[in-house]
């Protein structure tokens, strides 16, 4: 089942474009190293749209929930490499990320097309993770808070809700670059985004999780999780290892 508003932490791996059946060996070890173990977050891997099929299989008896990457606004069409909401359900996800700064810098992805995406994966029965952050440049000039409540406001659609709807800060200057704001500086935008979710967003995202992304690794993981309003984190690199990972999960043991 889904994370649901209010709920326990959620630590979630993001595999980006690395991975082939290979790969699955990590995740069959992070599956061991968590047998049995009392989890005081939900774990939630998104490898390639290619393994996941492959992964929920491997996945079935243990805690690891599945995700997708991104998906397709239509649940069918003229779409040729696209991936659509549903078939990532299909395949065994039961999240998906959307609005992920290489998509919206790399691909050109509006707040509109954010919205669309996160609306396909309520449609499909997806919990989406709407990323938004501001880049080096915005936050030099003193507009990452501008930033962040503008594309929560645009890219949220209205169903959303604590039980259906996640959402993710991710500064861009901070993915893969080692680069980490200060806890003051997380605390800061984390705190603006649970306040919009309250008053501007909707009735309903008050209780929505928040997470953090952004070069979190095993060693600055317990300073991070223990900043107010992050109710997880968004993990890049650090996901990609089991020994890694499970670093991160302990944050919250």
């Amino acid at each position: 089942m889904p994370v649901t508003g209010g709920s326990r932490a959620l630590v979630a791996g993001n595999w980006k474009m690395h991975g082939t059946t290979a790969s699955l060996a990590e995740l069959r070890l992070l599956a061991t190293m968590l047998k049995g173990v009392k989890l005081s977050c939900d774990v939630l891997i998104c490898p390639p749209a290619s393994l996941l099929m492959a992964a929920s299989r491997l996945t079935r008896s243990s805690p690891i929930r599945l995700g997708g990457q991104n998906c397709h606004p239509e649940p069918t069409g003229p779409y040729t490499g696209e991936v659509a909401a549903e078939m990532l359900k299909d395949a065994g996800a039961s999240f998906v990320i959307v609005g992920h700064s290489e998509r919206r810098i790399g691909y050109a992805e509006s707040d509109e097309l954010v919205r669309g995406k996160a609306q396909a994966a309520h449609r499909a029965g997806l919990v989406p993770i709407i990323c938004i952050g501001e880049t080096l440049e915005q936050r030099k000039h003193g507009e990452t808070l501008q930033i962040t409540a503008e594309q929560l406001k645009a890219s949220v659609p209205e169903d959303s809700n604590g039980a259906n709807t996640i959402i993710a800060y991710e500064p861009v200057w901070a993915i893969g670059t080692g680069l980490t704001p200060t806890p003051a500086q997380i605390g800061e935008v984390h705190g603006h985004v649970r306040s919009m979710l309250a008053k501007h967003v909707g009735s309903g995202m008050e209780s929505a999780l928040i997470l953090y992304g952004g070069s979190v690794k095993p060693a600055n993981a317990v300073e991070l999780m223990a900043i107010a309003n992050v109710n997880g984190a968004l993990v890049g690199g650090a996901s990609l290892r089991a020994a890694d990972f499970i670093g991160i999960v302990k944050a919250y043991s």
